[in-house]
């Protein structure tokens, strides 16, 4: 029978899980703190593309005099963008 190949996505699964496992053992279970540490990060990391979205709305909107025709619209690629960094960051993570 033939060596499986590295490119075999099963193969790949296998080796990352013996590395999490063994990870695991060498350094136990993260402390609650960590984990709190974890929690605020991810909540910054969602807040702050929002808060940069309505800082330039409201400035664009106070420029052109356009009421909320740019905060709403660019609160929500903050928010598609926070979502989108935080489900990167997780992944990595």
């Amino acid at each position: 029978m033939s060596e499986p190949q590295d490119k075999d996505p099963l193969v790949t699964e296998v080796r990352r899980h013996q590395a999490r496992r063994a990870a695991w053992a060498r350094d136990g279970e993260p402390s609650v703190a960590r984990r709190l540490a974890q929690i605020g990060v991810l909540g910054w990391i969602i807040v702050a593309p929002m808060l940069g979205g309505i800082a330039l709305g409201r400035w664009l909107d106070a420029r052109f005099e356009t009421g909320l025709f740019w905060t709403a619209p660019l609160l929500m690629v903050g928010l598609g963008l926070g979502g989108w960094f935080a489900w990167r960051w997780m992944g990595s993570a």
